[in-house]
């Protein structure tokens, strides 16, 4: 994939590789540890993160981004919205930037590759379940045209408070 220059920073997005697994293992697991982005207090084992990258890497929906000098800075997968088949058209994307890395471009350079990615695979929309005070996350998905379509109010909990989950949608065809 042709790298970005934003910023003064090159990065480049590619397909996440099996090798890439403890780099992604170790964004998810600070997201879990220190924000409402994923809605669990559990991190991941070494084994769970192999395991969780493997089959979003053999589904070819999971992107790495790349900083000079290889570092994972960021990724983004996108799988089933719901297991049941007549959500087989649609896929739900998750994006996350290593701690340090925000401001440079790289989310929006792994959400234009799962985008394009979705829609190369024949996906009729991709949803984003957002907790509904990242704000950050739902101006990203605003500028890539996905439209507001609820908030499920107090859908969740962690950090012992209630949260909300904002629901977008891009529509692929």
């Amino acid at each position: 994939m042709n790298p970005l220059y934003e910023r003064g920073a090159v990065v480049t997005v590619r397909p996440a590789h099996p090798g890439d697994a403890e780099a992604v293992r170790a964004i998810r697991n600070h997201a879990i540890e220190h924000s409402t982005a994923l809605w669990t207090r559990t991190p991941q084992s070494e084994r769970e993160g192999v395991a969780w990258l493997r089959a979003h890497v053999e589904r070819g929906s999971a992107f790495v981004a790349e900083v000079e000098g290889g570092e994972v800075a960021g990724f983004a997968v996108y799988a089933p919205w719901r297991d049941l088949d007549g959500f087989r058209h649609t896929v739900e994307d998750s994006v996350y930037v290593r701690e340090g890395r925000h401001g440079l471009g790289i989310g929006s350079a792994l959400l234009a590759a799962l985008i394009d990615s979705s829609r190369d695979a024949g996906h009729h929309a991709v949803i984003a379940d957002i907790e509904a005070g990242n704000t950050g996350s739902i101006r990203l998905h605003e500028r890539f045209g996905f439209h507001h379509v609820g908030t499920v109010p107090e859908a969740g909990t962690k950090f012992g408070r209630w949260l909300d989950l904002t629901i977008m949608r891009l529509p692929l065809t």
